[in-house]
């Protein structure tokens, strides 16, 4: 087989290597998944539902949670229910077409993830260490024109590396992963795929490791200013909230960066431990988020039980 890129036909399509090709284990990770996504989706979009309903949560924070969750929502919307789909009709098939739009898609959502998760760490590093000037610094005009800005440069990433995909030729149909990724497609194109390996260290560095390193510096400002607070029931509150928060950073930017800045091999256990850290980054995290950054925040919490109640506050001057 050899499709030349920028000529496929309509009828082409990719196989999916999946999540297991053990036949056995094909039902229990189907009900995981389904169990995962569909807690994800609920989380994600009640988190979104209680910031929208809520005057008292129209603050920059919050804005960039429910930002957040919307993404995370796309995020693992673009590739679990496709893989669900296969796992319950037992094809693996995937359009050509399909493939790339996946491909599109997975990769704005994925660095406008990455993108969100350091503008909180940077939000946070305001409102910890510059109270005072935190409105002038933090107006919702200025975050508005934030999130605009990296969903523009996140499409633009992704629109580069889809092209440069699509210029490919293929030997092979079968994608050593469970959706369309970059490093995957490479391993299955016939043509040399220097040009995409380029691109994506330099984009990928860019995209990954400047926000990874502005998440850092945040939090040891963050952390170099809880610990000289005086209260040190504040501080340990301070430092739960922070953890927790780093926690999900570090899986987050761990498997990211063990995905696509260090090259692996072709080997079946190099596959399984590809599609490991993919599914840690494309499930797990945006199944912990909701978690992590709501049920420990006693404002997020009683927006969630107001809005579960059918008590919201659309307008500053309605009671709860």
């Amino acid at each position: 087989l050899l499709l030349e890129g920028g000529n496929q036909t309509s009828t082409f399509e990719f196989l999916l290597w999946g999540l297991s090709d053990q036949a056995q284990q094909q039902h229990i990770l189907f009900l995981l998944f389904l169990w995962m996504y569909a807690v994800t989706v609920a989380g994600n979009l009640l988190i979104v539902l209680a910031i929208g309903t809520d005057t008292h949560l129209h603050t920059p924070m919050y804005f960039f949670l429910a930002s957040l969750s919307c993404t995370d929502i796309f995020f693992t919307s673009t590739t679990v229910p496709k893989a669900l789909v296969n796992i319950q009709t037992q094809s693996t098939s995937i359009s050509y077409a399909g493939c790339l739009a996946q491909l599109y898609f997975f990769l704005t959502f994925g660095d406008m993830d990455i993108f969100l998760l350091a503008v909180m760490a940077y939000d946070r590093y305001v409102a910890i260490c510059h109270p005072l000037h935190y409105m002038m610094i933090m107006s919702l005009r200025r975050c508005a024109v934030l999130v605009a800005a990296c969903w523009t440069l996140t499409s633009l990433v992704a629109m580069t590396h889809t092209f440069l995909i699509s210029q490919l030729s293929f030997c092979s149909k079968i994608i050593p992963d469970f959706f369309c990724d970059l490093g995957p497609l490479m391993k299955v194109s016939c043509f040399d795929t220097q040009v995409n390996e380029l691109v994506l260290l330099f984009l990928g560095g860019t995209v990954i490791l400047i926000p990874f390193m502005l998440v850092l510096v945040s939090y040891i400002q963050i952390v170099s200013a809880i610990l000289r607070a005086p209260s040190a029931q504040g501080r340990r509150k301070a430092f739960s909230t922070c953890g927790s928060h780093l926690v999900v950073v570090a899986l987050f930017f761990g498997t990211v960066i063990r995905a696509y800045l260090c090259p692996s091999s072709s080997s079946s256990s190099s596959v399984e431990e590809d599609t490991a850290a993919a599914v840690m980054y494309t499930v797990v995290t945006p199944l912990l988020n909701p978690f992590i950054y709501s049920l420990r925040n006693k404002d997020m919490k009683a927006a969630v039980v107001r809005l579960l109640k059918g008590r919201v506050s659309f307008s500053q001057g309605q009671g709860q």
